[in-house]
């Protein structure tokens, strides 16, 4: 449809074209091709965090090292990573790295399955960017325990790793579980680059289906609400573990999932308010 404006001038006014029965329908009945790709973003997102956490603990350990070249290595690790944007990464990981012949990455038959090697490459390199972040997340919450609970530690005779594994550590959990929540949320969202490489997970999923059926606003809603849907799953997830890990401490309950979705909290009773001193 065409509009005049006051000029005399004649610009376009674009219709939005929305099948409602057929964004449920996939919505509500996916494809398995679909369903295959939401598995491997949940399966990417799984693996790259849990890989990603190794490296942080790794490297926040070196960077607390006395070990000069050890804290250089680490430093130099998460300047670069989180100075580089992700997609570029990716797409190092995959192409410059064989392109340059350092490395290829090839598909691993696992009986009947087979690891593709855009996919190995994917988690490498979701591995890499998260643990550049995890290393300072780790690294905060270890140097914000007490030096007293070490000391005190040695005073027993506990040995360094034994004093990190079950004196600090624990105690640093309290502060690295909301952060690490976080990132697994934005991991499950940072999945969607590795399409790039050509990993066929939920976004180049629903690209396929958009070249065959042409339904572009339907299809990238559909997979806007199913992101949606994974993170606010897991949002009521990290609520739960973050209720858990706080309920040691002498601070009252945080904001519940919903206060926070919802970017308020809700007013404190009478007798729940804190009595003046």
């Amino acid at each position: 449809m065409t509009l005049a404006n006051m000029d005399g001038g004649v610009f376009s006014l674009a219709v939005i074209q929305f099948d409602p029965s057929f964004f449920w329908h996939y919505l509500l009945q996916p494809s398995q091709g679909y369903l295959q790709g939401l598995a491997l973003t949940f399966g990417l997102a799984v693996a790259g965090q849990t890989i990603g956490v190794v490296f942080g603990l790794l490297a926040a350990f070196a960077r607390l090292s006395r070990a000069w070249p050890l804290r250089s290595i680490a430093r130099g690790y998460t300047w670069i990573i989180r100075g580089t944007p992700l997609l570029v990464q990716i797409v190092f990981v995959y192409t410059a790295l064989a392109a340059a012949g350092i490395f290829r990455f090839h598909d691993i038959d696992l009986g009947p399955f087979t690891f593709a090697g855009n996919i190995q490459a994917a988690i490498v390199a979701l591995s890499l960017n998260e643990g550049a972040y995890m290393a300072e997340i780790i690294r905060a919450g270890i140097l914000s325990v007490d030096p007293g609970q070490a000391e005190a530690a040695k005073s027993l005779g506990m040995t360094y790793p034994q004093s990190m594994r079950l004196v600090v550590l624990p105690q640093a959990a309290r502060f690295v579980i909301p952060p690490l929540g976080n990132e697994f949320n934005s991991m499950l969202k940072n999945t969607s680059l590795v399409s790039v490489i050509g990993v066929q997970e939920l976004l180049l999923s629903t690209n396929t289906l958009v070249s065959s059926t042409f339904r572009v606003f339907e299809l990238l809603l559909v997979v806007a609400t199913y992101y949606l849907l994974l993170t606010t799953a897991w949002g009521l997830v990290q609520s739960r573990i973050e209720r858990y890990f706080g309920k040691s401490t002498a601070a009252t309950d945080g904001p519940s999932f919903l206060e926070r979705f919802a970017g308020f909290r809700l007013p404190i009773e009478a007798d729940d308010a804190p009595e003046d001193l």
